[in-house]
């Protein structure tokens, strides 16, 4: 059976402060290190970080000069792809000889994006994908992504891609991602609700894939001290509670929701199971229709700048036969 390690690094950002997230970053790969992962999924935003609760001075026809403030200290948390600090996580993976799935805040000229970003255990930079729809208020702070960052890489242990908290709602982005196979479904998240539970068994069990969901828990002791709260000062009070799990391709919960504390969680799954749940439902393959339904993937990049999946870093490249490729079909 091919076993495999996987993890999920339920944590928070020292908001404002990517050095020091770096550094926390650090120390939990190296405690999945010690458990001798083969995949680490780190949460939605955990490098630049997840501003709960700050509104950045908006109103229906306004801003105000101390939002255009919090918007520039969000805008230096951020990173650049690639940039020196992809590299540092680079190296993260290579020390633990695993692919690393992390979510940042991209920097993109003035712009900032919810992304993810791909490592492979040599510790070079498979690839990224943008947040196409951001949430509600996410849209002030965030730019959408375009069809072109969609990747599924084809590893040794499994087809690998990543939806970004709630694009796991959007059913043409599930589609294409069972088209390209995906059977590790990576999804990086700030939700903590228990409803979001239901929705990460319900993507495992129809696309007969495993689900490592990575929250932020995420407390006020995390942020500075001139940090507008609305939840209150006191550092124990929890913005973000987690719930991070690992769920199999019939829906099964491999380890619980975990909740009110930084954990590494993981579970050894056997990629086989993929292939087992296939048997009564592919839902694109034999379950699907396409003669009465069909689904159109525009994968061009529609925006100036880096919006194209960046080259590998260092170390140096491995020759094509290592490099773990995008499935683009779709």
């Amino acid at each position: 059976m091919p076993q495999h390690r996987v993890a999920v690094i339920q944590a928070g950002t020292t908001l404002f402060d990517t050095p020091r997230t770096l550094e926390r970053m650090s120390a939990l790969c190296e405690e999945a290190r010690h458990n001798t992962v083969e995949l680490a999924v780190f949460p939605e935003a955990y490098i630049g970080g997840y501003p709960k609760g700050l509104d950045f001075g908006a109103r229906v026809g306004t801003r105000s000069e101390a939002g255009r403030d919090d918007y520039l200290r969000y805008w230096k948390a951020a990173i650049e792809v690639p940039g020196p600090e992809c590299r540092t996580i680079g190296s993260f993976a290579a020390k633990m000889k695993a692919h690393l799935v992390t979510g940042i805040i991209e920097r993109d000229g003035g712009s900032l994006y919810c992304a993810v970003l791909f490592f492979a255990p040599d510790g070079s930079l498979l690839g990224k994908r943008r947040k196409l729809m951001p949430t509600a208020s996410e849209r002030l702070i965030w730019g959408q992504g375009d069809g072109s960052t969609l990747p599924v890489f084809n590893t040794d242990i499994g087809k690998i891609g990543a939806a970004i908290c709630w694009e796991n709602y959007l059913p043409p982005l599930r589609q294409t991602y069972y088209n390209k196979g995906i059977n590790i479904w990576c999804a990086p998240t700030v939700d903590e609700r228990e409803i979001w539970q239901t929705s990460m068994r319900h993507i495992a069990y129809e696309g007969r894939t495993f689900v490592l969901s990575a929250c932020q828990y995420l407390t006020r002791a995390d942020a500075p001290e001139d940090y507008a709260c609305q939840q209150g000062n006191d550092p124990k009070t929890t913005l973000i509670r987690g719930g991070s799990v690992i769920i199999d391709p019939m829906g099964t919960c491999l380890t619980e929701p975990v909740y009110d504390r930084e954990a590494v969680i993981w579970a050894d799954i056997d990629t086989d199971q993929a292939i087992r749940g296939k048997y009564d439902l592919d839902v694109a393959g034999h379950y699907a229709r396409p003669d009465v339904f069909s689904l159109t993937v525009n994968e061009t990049p529609f925006r100036t700048g880096k919006a194209a999946c960046p080259p590998s870093l260092e170390p140096a490249s491995p020759t094509p036969e290592q490099t773990p490729q995008p499935d683009t079909a779709s």
